[in-house]
C-alpha cells in the first residue's frame, strides 16, 4: 500500500489488489524495484481519483494500466535510458496501450510468485519478512517499522536493500518449477509463520496482539493454500493459524491485560475458525508425510476442542510433542513439551526437561525459559524460587502485557 492515508471505502480493495497488480507489472517489466515504485504511484492515484470519480469497472486493470503508463513515461522522459527504451519499445503497444479491461483480463493472480520472490534464500530472514509485508501484505513502510519497533529510515533501508539483492540476483519472475517450489516453500511458510506469531503475540510494545499482522499472515497463507491445495504442510500452517487465532478475543481483559489459556472464557473462541482448522489438519494428516506445522495444528486442535481447560487431553498433547521433538530442534518445542509433561506427570518431571535447555544459547537472555520454570516451581510449591524467576522474566520481556502478567504472578505469591 501507499504511505498516504487511504479513503476508507477503497482501502480494503486496494490492499487486496496491490500484490496482484505488482505481480502483473513485475511479470511484464522484469524489474522488481521499478515495478514496485510504479504500482505505489498507481495506488496513490487511486486514492485521489476513486473517491472522486468512483471505483472503475476493472479496478485491477486500472492499477496495472496506470503503473505501466508511469513506467513508460519515466523511460521516455529519461534521456539516459534511451538505449533501454529502444530495447523495450516492441513491448509497449501490447503491454502499455491496452485498456484497463484488457489488462484485467490478462492479469492472473501472481501473489504466490511474489511470495516466492520475497522469500528467496539470498535474503535474510528480517529482509524477507519486511519485503513480504510490503510487497505482498500491502503494509506501508511506516506500518512495518512500527510493527517491529525500528525507525522508519532503518526499515526503508532494509526493504531497499532487499529489492537491490533481488535485482542483482537476476531471479526470473515466472512460475517456479517443481524443484524451485520445493526448495523455497519452506522459507515461504516460515516467513508467514513468523509474521503470524508477531501478530498474535507482539514481541514488544503496549499491545499483546497486532491484529493487522495476524490477519495478513492468514490472508497470505490462504493465497498459498489456494495455489497448493494438496500440500499438507500448507494446510497444516493455515490450520495452525486459524486454531490459534480463534482464541484472540479471549486472550486479553478489558484493560488489555494478558489472560492465560487455562483462564480464558472459551465461549469467546471463534467456533467457525476452530471447525475450519480442525477439518484442514484432519485432512492434511491423512495425506501422510507429517510435518511440523501439521503437528502444531493438531496440538492446537486438542486445546480448542476441550470444552474446559480441565478437559484438555494432555496425554495426547505430550505424545504429539514427542513426535514434534524428533523432527524439530526448536527449543520452544521443548519448552512447551515440558509444560505438557508437567500436566501429566507432575511439575518435577517438567522441571527436569527444562534443565536440558539451560545451555541453549537461543533461550539465553530471553524471558520464556524463566517464565515457564517459574510456573512449574509455583506448582511444585517453591514460592521463593517462583517469585524470583517471575520477576526475572518480567525484567527480560519487552511486551508490556506479558510484563504486567508476570509481575502480577510474582506479587500474588509474595502476598500469599
Amino acid at each position: 500500500m501507499t504511505d498516504r492515508p487511504l479513503h476508507p471505502h477503497a482501502e480494503g480493495l486496494l490492499r487486496e489488489l496491490a500484490p496482484r497488480a505488482l505481480g502483473a507489472v513485475c511479470r511484464r517489466w522484469r524489474d522488481f524495484a521499478a515495478a514496485e515504485d510504479a504500482v505505489q504511484e498507481a495506488l496513490i492515484a487511486a486514492t485521489e481519483q476513486w473517491p472522486r470519480d468512483g471505483i472503475p469497472q476493472h479496478p485491477l486493470g486500472w492499477l496495472i494500466h496506470v503503473a505501466l503508463r508511469r513506467l513508460t513515461d519515466q523511460i521516455r522522459s529519461d534521456s539516459a535510458r534511451r538505449n533501454r527504451e529502444a530495447s523495450v519499445a516492441a513491448e509497449l503497444p501490447a503491454t502499455i496501450e491496452a485498456s484497463p479491461a484488457t489488462a484485467a483480463s490478462a492479469a492472473g493472480d501472481d501473489t504466490l510468485l511474489l511470495l516466492f520472490m520475497c522469500c528467496h534464500p539470498t535474503l535474510s530472514q528480517s529482509s524477507a519478512i519486511a519485503l513480504t509485508l510490503r510487497a505482498v501484505g500491502g503494509l506501508t513502510t511506516g506500518e512495518i517499522a512500527r510493527a517491529f519497533l525500528v525507525p522508519l529510515p532503518t526499515m526503508a533501508q532494509r526493504i531497499s536493500r532487499a529489492k537491490e539483492l533481488i535485482k542483482a540476483s537476476h531471479i526470473p519472475f515466472r512460475e517456479p518449477d517443481a524443484a524451485e517450489r520445493a526448495a523455497r516453500l519452506a522459507s515461504v511458510l516460515h516467513v508467514l509463520y513468523l509474521i503470524f506469531n508477531e501478530g498474535y503475540t507482539a514481541s514488544a510494545g503496549a499491545e499483546l496482539q497486532r491484529t493487522d499482522l495476524a490477519n495478513e499472515a492468514i490472508r497470505l497463507t490462504r493465497a498459498v493454500s489456494r495455489r497448493l491445495p494438496d500440500d499438507p504442510e500448507v494446510a497444516g500452517l493455515l490450520a495452525l493459524m486459524l486454531l490459534t487465532d480463534a482464541r484472540r478475543r479471549a486472550r486479553t481483559g478489558p484493560g488489555g491485560e494478558l489472560i492465560p489459556l487455562d483462564a480464558q472464557n472459551r465461549a469467546l473462541w471463534d467456533a467457525d475458525a476452530i471447525a475450519e482448522g480442525v477439518a484442514l489438519v484432519s485432512t492434511a494428516l491423512r495425506r501422510g508425510g507429517v510435518g511440523e506445522y501439521q503437528i502444531l495444528a493438531a496440538i492446537a486442535a486438542v486445546h480448542d476442542e476441550a470444552p474446559r481447560a480441565a478437559d484438555t487431553d494432555w496425554a495426547q498433547i505430550v505424545a504429539l510433542y514427542s513426535v514434534l521433538a524428533r523432527i524439530s530442534d526448536n527449543p520452544l518445542v521443548a519448552l512447551n513439551q515440558a509444560i505438557a509433561v508437567a500436566e501429566v506427570e507432575g511439575p518435577q518431571a517438567g522441571l527436569e526437561l527444562l534443565a536440558t535447555l539451560d545451555g541453549d544459547p537461543r533461550l539465553s537472555g530471553g524471558h520464556r525459559l524463566a517464565a515457564v520454570r517459574a510456573h512449574l516451581l509455583e506448582r511444585a510449591g517453591d514460592r521463593t524460587g517462583a517469585i524470583a524467576l517471575y520477576r526475572l522474566a518480567a525484567e527480560r520481556t519487552t511486551s508490556l502485557p506479558e510484563r504486567g502478567y508476570l509481575t502480577m504472578r510474582a506479587a500474588r505469591l509474595d502476598e500469599a
